[in-house]
């Protein structure tokens, strides 16, 4: 097995069919792949002033379940938290914030997106 190209993810194209997504109803993306001690969020979004925190899960078949159905309380547990300090550190404490997920289950017609605004809040 050969070493992914230097700057590379294994979710890149998943990512960049959810920033399409997000841009085409009228957020603006922020971040990607914002990483801090207490987690990961895969997309920070700005929805005309409140502060969106999206986790992209993606499926490329069926055998472990849908895409949302991989969400689990721990991930969002680890979402919360980096959503603090990702708020905290940009100096957006006191901004509204939601929590979506946009779920890519890929078949052979293609990608199916699935998104969920305001899947979960604080856990």
């Amino acid at each position: 097995m050969s070493p992914r190209p230097a700057g590379s993810h294994r979710g890149d194209a998943g990512e960049d069919l959810a920033c399409e997504h997000l841009r085409g109803r009228g957020l603006k993306v922020l971040a990607r792949n914002y990483r801090c001690r207490t987690g990961e969020i895969d997309i920070v979004a700005d929805d005309g002033g409140t502060l969106v925190f999206v986790e992209v899960k993606e499926r490329r078949g069926d055998s472990h379940g849908t895409a949302v159905e991989a969400v689990t309380a721990v991930k969002r547990r680890r979402v919360v938290r980096a959503a603090r300090v990702y708020a905290a550190t940009h100096g957006l404490s006191e901004t509204p914030v939601r929590f979506d997920v946009l779920a890519i289950d890929w078949g052979p017609e293609g990608p199916r997106v699935r998104h969920d605004a305001g899947a979960f809040g604080e856990v």
